[in-house]
């Protein structure tokens, strides 16, 4: 969730600049920078830790350009230095960014290969360098940036600066938000509206995979195909707002959309991304001689442990048991001595959860937690806290905080099967890599929103809805069903595939929609198996799953739901986000609260 804020105008823009990175700092940072052009040159300054460090090195030499960049990065790609700061330079070329470039190692080895000399750590110089490398080739700025988009393959945002050129600032955007202002002679970049509020209350949201150039008075939108394109202006309230809903209709389904952007902030704090490994000192945990895992948590998060459950025995030989807060201390649970005990919260103010780490404490567990808020109660009750970086989550039903929870407990288990020896040191490399690729494949997910919206029409009339799914997408049909009837009030429960026959195939008609979380892994042909039994007993079929084609599974299906093809570790990051649209638009159309549905809360702080 870093913040970009960029300026193209007729007065000086670092005191604006900063105002609009202040005004971000609620996505979080670990260093933070500015650039600006003064007659033409290109000028940075730049500082590590909070926004006051960088106000210190303004103010003790001013840049005073009226056009410029600015950035609050989390560090992911080297440490956050000054050296790794952005705005990152090479050439005639600076450049902020959001996200992460999945192939910066082979850019990186090609621009070496040339003669290219890398000044930092980071993915972003790769982009830079063949900005860069294209105008000292001939290319204008736009011809160059046009040139180098479609060679970046991740999820990000960029906006670029040019020394010498004082009438262009580029800006990009492929699975993280961007959106453009407008004011009197003057242009605006910002990664959302609120950034940009004190500068104007006229935006456009740039949509997947577009870019624009801006001049002082106008501006060109061209698609991920290079043509121009319109967008259209809208009205922003962020003035009034905390946060900003950028151009989505509610909370909840612009936090959906954020999940390319926050997945790949939470794992980049847990993995090298050059070296493809897991950060072990940064997960505090010390799996080596553990002989149990004691794994607590309420709703959404429960399931985020259930999914866990089969990363950690699969990978680490670990065993896992997984309880729901509520219920755990009732049973009186003998506990091993100096054991572990993880709980899982999004506020981390959940009084059962809080009840039940407090059980595990009085019978000698460490304690570790995963929380999105790390001032909460139960991370200051914690022996070690594994922070999410989900950002603040307006909407009640959770989205992007339980991917994020998912992203960081496959982390663990990554870290958790090397310590143990389970792991070999490719084995590990080749699991990151997968993990490394989840916020692009996200990011095409939410592209078919509206397909999935599609999808929702035709089960809205439903009075009962099954969801379906075998070991670790079991989870994600829990987890779907909960979706839905928490925001539409449908009645939906979800069961693993192979319990159907064990009752609940007595619901099956053919006015109850059956959704089966079904990617092609070992377990497709089992999972196949049970929808033949849902079809002959004329339940409707609705199929999740990567299958290139409907043909070869051996049933007609009522609507087909595609998910990009990917290793079996990160399904469950993959098929949470359908489920989650699907009871989005389902919500939407039957007319629902969708971010504060009745009889919920967002912190359950009540036994």
């Amino acid at each position: 969730m870093c913040g970009i804020v960029g300026i193209i105008g007729n007065k000086p823009a670092a005191p604006r600049l900063l105002e609009g990175l202040k005004r971000l700092e609620y996505r979080g940072y670990d260093s933070a920078g500015i650039a600006t052009l003064e007659n033409g040159h290109l000028d940075r300054r730049r500082a590590s830790g909070k926004l006051f460090n960088l106000e210190a090195a303004q103010e003790a030499d001013p840049l005073n350009g009226p056009i410029g960049i600015g950035h609050t990065r989390w560090a992911s790609h080297g440490a956050p230095t000054v050296k790794n700061a952005h705005p990152i330079a090479a050439g005639t070329v600076a450049v902020v960014h959001n996200g992460i470039i999945e192939n910066f190692l082979d850019l990186k080895s090609e621009l070496e290969g040339h003669g290219k000399i890398f000044d930092t750590d980071t993915d972003t110089e790769v982009v830079a360098q063949l900005v860069a490398r294209e105008i000292e080739n001939g290319a204008t700025p736009k011809q160059a940036v046009g040139t180098v988009l479609p060679r970046l393959e991740g999820a990000f945002a960029l906006v670029f600066l040019f020394d010498g050129d004082t009438q262009t600032l580029i800006g990009a955007r492929k699975g993280s938000p961007l959106a453009l202002g407008k004011g009197e002679g003057e242009m605006y970049l910002g990664s959302d509206a609120i950034a940009l509020a004190p500068l104007t209350s006229q935006v456009i949201y740039l949509e997947e995979g577009d870019w624009v150039v801006l001049s002082h008075t106008g501006h060109e939108i061209f698609d991920l195909t290079g043509a121009p394109v319109q967008r259209p202006w809208q009205q922003t309230s962020a003035y009034a707002l905390l946060i900003d809903k950028g151009n989505h209709r509610n909370f909840m389904v612009k936090e959906i959309f954020d999940q390319p952007e926050v997945i790949g902030h939470t794992f980049a704090n847990y993995i090298d991304l050059a070296s493809r490994t897991v950060k072990q000192d940064a997960l505090k945990v010390e799996f080596a001689n553990l002989e149990r895992l004691t794994v607590c948590a309420c709703g959404t998060a429960f399931y985020a442990g259930m999914a866990a459950k089969y990363w950690f025995e699969k990978y680490a030989r670990l065993p896992v048991d997984v309880d729901i807060a509520s219920e755990f201390r009732y049973r009186e649970a003998p506990l091993d001595k100096n054991g572990l005990a993880l709980f899982i919260s999004q506020s981390g103010e959940t009084a059962d959860t809080l009840a039940a780490l407090q059980y595990c404490r009085d019978n000698g567990q460490k304690i570790a937690s995963i929380v999105n808020v790390q001032e909460s109660t139960i991370a200051r009750d914690s022996d070690m806290i594994i922070p999410t970086f989900a950002g603040p989550e307006v909407g009640v039903a959770s989205t992007k905080a339980f991917t994020c929870q998912l992203t960081v407990l496959a982390c663990l288990a990554i870290a958790a099967g090397r310590a143990r020896g389970h792991l070999t040191s490719a084995q590990e490399i080749a699991l990151v890599s997968s993990l490394i690729g989840v916020p692009r494949h996200v990011a095409d997910i939410t592209n078919r929103s509206d397909e999935i919206e599609g999808v929702a029409k035709r089960i809205i009339t439903a009075r009962d809805i099954l969801f379906l799914g075998r070991g670790i997408n079991y989870p994600i049909a829990l987890e779907g069903a909960l979706k839905l009837k928490e925001i539409s009030y449908i009645h939906a429960e979800g069961y693993a595939a192979g319990e159907l026959k064990h009752g609940p195939i007595a619901l099956v008609d053919d006015n109850v929609p059956v959704i089966i979380v079904a990617p092609r892994d070992n377990l497709f042909e089992k999972t196949v198996s049970n929808m033949q039994e849902v079809a002959a007993r004329g339940g409707q079929i609705i199929m999740i799953t990567d299958a290139d084609e409907r043909e070869g599974i051996g049933t007609e299906l009522f609507d087909l739901i595609h998910v990009p093809k990917a290793d079996a570790f990160i399904n469950p990051l993959l098929y949470a986000i359908p489920v989650q649209l699907l009871a989005y638009h389902a919500a939407v159309l039957l007319g629902t609260d969708v971010d504060q549905p009745r009889n919920l809360a967002k912190s359950v702080t009540i036994e």
